[in-house]
């Protein structure tokens, strides 16, 4: 199932990192930088998560959160803001804002709280998709943490440097025969590589 999020915040640099770190993750993202246009967003596309800036020039972000909320009950919300004030969490939790995030961001409060949100609303990536992504990972975790380029792991492979990208990348998914080659080339045992996914 295609995740959609929008992201809505008049910084387009913060736009442009959420938009990042969330399309990495396999969510499909798009970004506004005027929260007036949520409306028209949200009629043209399903959109199963909102994340939105708490201030904002032209509109509040509770403003919008109160406009998404009539458009959409179900679309799950988690505000942002750099001006974190008690009064401004209370406000947003009345406004059914299921998180409730300080900037600057950090990658892993960030795909917590989308993945919270959205397992909340029963919602979550293909499991495969999440497996060839935490595949990927502990792949080239390993790889860097024994200083390999994947050229050198291609060369103790035998396998393609195109292709042990596209696996770091969960772009593609790997046979076993292709685990076992990268895991004995890290030095690893197969089951391990598994331990860490």
């Amino acid at each position: 199932m295609d995740i959609r999020v929008l992201v809505v915040d008049d910084d387009q640099d913060s736009c442009e990192l959420v938009e990042r770190i969330l399309k990495k993750d396999g969510y499909r993202v798009s970004t506004l930088t005027d929260g007036r246009k949520v409306e028209e967003e949200m009629r043209k596309n399903e959109i199963h998560l909102a994340i939105v800036d708490l201030k904002m020039p032209e509109i509040s972000g509770l403003d919008v959160v109160q406009n998404i909320r009539h458009l959409d009950s179900d679309c799950a919300i988690i505000l942002m803001t750099g001006y974190a004030t008690l009064d401004s969490a209370v406000s947003a939790l009345r406004g059914g804002v299921v998180d409730y995030l300080r900037k600057p961001v950090r990658e892993d409060e960030l795909l917590g709280a989308v993945r919270r949100a959205l397992a909340a609303k029963g919602l979550a990536l293909l499991p495969e998709e999440e497996l060839h992504r935490n595949i990927g990972s502990a792949i080239r975790d390993l790889r860097k943490k024994r200083t390999l380029t994947l050229k050198q792991l291609a060369k103790r492979t035998g396998l393609s440097v195109s292709l042990l990208s596209q696996i770091e990348r969960a772009e593609s998914s790997a046979s076993v025969t292709s685990l076992y080659k990268i895991a004995h080339a890290l030095k690893i045992r197969l089951p391990e590589l598994f331990s860490r996914v």
